[in-house]
C-alpha cells in the first residue's frame, strides 16, 4: 500500500510539472499556436482568450527583460527581443547577453564579444592608425581646466584658439581625409530641416566608406573580426550595414528626417537652443579656423601624450553652446569611425571600454529607438568618449 502510495504520489507530482510547462510562457514568447499547450503566448491568444496567466509579464511590449523569452520568436509588439537575430538587429533586451547568451548589436548574429576582445581589438586597431597626426603635424593648446560642475557657466576661460597648428597638406591629403572632409559639409545643422542628398553625395558616402573601411589595414582588421565573431557573412554585408547604421535618416524634431548618427556625431547638430552631438576633432578645428567657433575651456583631457588623445571640451558654435563636447583629438578618420563602430556593434547603448597603448578609453552608445531600418535595425543614436570617473 506504501509502495502505491509513493507511486501515486510521484505521477501526481510529475503531472503538475508537466502541466505547469503547458501553462507557462516561459521560453515561448512568440511561438505559433500549439494544441499541445493548455495556452498560448502570441497576440492571437488575446484575440481567442487563451493566452497563459504569464503571457502580459513575459512577452507583452511592456516586457523589457529576457528572462523566460530566450530563443522566441520575433514580435514587433515587444520593446526589445530575445532571440539569436536581435543582435544583428541592436534590438536585445539589456539582459539578453547574462540570461541568453547573446553577445551586442549589428551583423547576423554570431559569438559574444567580450570585454578581452573588444580590448585587444581597439590596441590592434590602435597600432595601425598610420594616418593619425604626429606631434609634429598637430599643436593644441587646451588652456583652462574646468570641474564637472562648472561645465554650464559659460565663460569663455581661454584666450587662444584650442588648435595652435595644423598640417593640412600633410592630413587633409591623404584619401581618407579627404573623403571624410566631403561628406562632413553635406548637412544642415539645425534639426527640424529635412536633410536631401543630391546624387553626388549619397556617392561621396560610399566613398567614405570604401577608403576608410575597405582600403586601409584598419578597416579590414576591423571586418575581419566581426566576420570571424558571425556577425557579418561578407564584406558587402558589413559595408551595407555601416551605411544603413550610420548614414540612415531619422527625426529628431518636427517629424522630419534631419539626422543620421554620422551628422550627430561628426558633424554635430543644433537642437533646442544648444549645440547637440558633435564628436569630431576635424570638424571643430575647421569651425575654429573660420571664426564660428569659440573654445572656453575643457574639463577632461585623457593620458595620452602622442595622438590619438581625448579631450571634453566647452565651446559656443556661433552662438549655441556645448557644455561637453568630447572628442578622439589628432586620430585618423577611419581610427574614430571604427572606435564608434565596434563599441556600436558589440556594446549598442552601453559603455564599451577600450584600450590604447595599454590605458583606457571609455566610449558611451546610444541606439535610436524611434525607428528602424533593415528588418527592425536601429540606427545609431549617439557615441562619443565618457567623461572619466574617478
Amino acid at each position: 500500500m506504501k509502495i502505491i502510495f509513493l507511486l501515486a504520489l510521484w505521477v501526481t507530482l510529475l503531472y503538475q510539472g508537466y502541466s505547469n510547462t503547458l501553462d507557462s510562457c516561459e521560453g515561448r514568447c512568440g511561438f505559433g499556436t500549439d494544441s499541445n499547450f493548455s495556452c498560448q503566448c502570441n497576440p492571437s491568444c488575446e484575440r481567442f482568450k487563451d493566452c497563459c496567466s504569464d503571457y502580459a509579464d513575459l512577452c507583452k511590449g511592456g516586457s523589457t527583460s529576457c528572462k523566460g523569452r530566450c530563443g522566441e520568436t520575433y514580435n514587433s509588439q515587444n520593446k526589445c527581443h530575445c532571440n539569436s537575430k536581435c543582435a544583428q538587429y541592436n534590438n536585445c533586451c539589456s539582459d539578453y547577453a547574462d540570461l541568453c547568451g547573446g553577445g551586442g548589436g549589428g551583423g547576423g548574429g554570431g559569438s559574444v564579444i567580450s570585454d578581452e576582445e573588444i580590448k585587444a581589438l581597439s590596441e590592434t586597431l590602435y597600432a595601425l592608425d598610420s594616418n593619425k597626426a604626429s606631434a609634429s603635424e598637430l599643436v593644441i593648446d587646451p588652456q583652462a581646466l574646468v570641474p564637472d560642475s562648472q561645465t554650464s557657466s559659460q565663460d569663455d576661460l581661454s584666450p587662444r584658439p584650442l588648435f595652435r597648428y595644423l598640417d593640412e597638406g600633410a592630413l587633409f591629403s591623404k584619401p581618407t581625409y579627404a573623403a571624410f572632409l566631403a561628406v562632413l559639409d553635406n548637412y544642415q545643422r539645425m534639426t527640424g530641416q529635412t536633410e536631401d542628398f543630391s546624387p553626388q553625395q549619397l556617392a561621396e558616402q560610399e566613398t567614405f566608406l570604401q577608403e576608410t573601411m575597405s582600403n586601409t589595414e584598419l578597416g579590414r582588421e576591423l571586418f575581419s573580426f566581426l566576420f570571424t565573431k558571425g556577425r557579418y557573412a561578407s564584406e558587402e554585408e558589413f559595408i551595407q550595414d555601416l551605411k544603413m547604421m550610420w548614414f540612415g535618416l531619422y527625426s529628431r524634431n518636427n517629424k522630419k528626417m534631419d539626422s543620421s548618427g554620422f551628422e550627430h556625431i561628426f558633424a554635430g547638430e543644433v537642437k533646442g537652443g544648444k549645440v547637440s552631438g558633435f564628436h569630431n576633432w576635424i570638424q571643430f578645428y575647421l569651425l575654429e579656423k573660420r571664426g564660428l567657433l569659440e573654445y572656453y575651456s575643457h574639463s577632461f583631457n585623457g593620458p595620452w601624450t602622442t595622438y590619438p588623445d581625448v579631450l571634453g571640451m566647452q565651446f559656443k558654435w556661433d552662438g549655441y553652446f556645448k557644455q561637453v563636447g568630447s572628442a578622439i583629438i589628432g586620430c585618423s578618420p577611419e581610427f574614430d569611425f571604427a572606435m564608434y563602430s565596434l563599441c556600436y556593434i558589440a556594446r549598442p547603448g552601453k559603455q564599451c571600454r577600450l584600450s590604447l597603448g595599454g590605458k583606457e578609453m571609455v566610449i558611451q552608445t546610444y541606439t535610436w529607438n524611434n525607428s528602424f531600418y533593415g528588418d527592425g535595425k536601429k540606427f545609431i543614436g549617439s557615441a562619443f568618449p565618457a567623461t572619466p570617473r574617478n
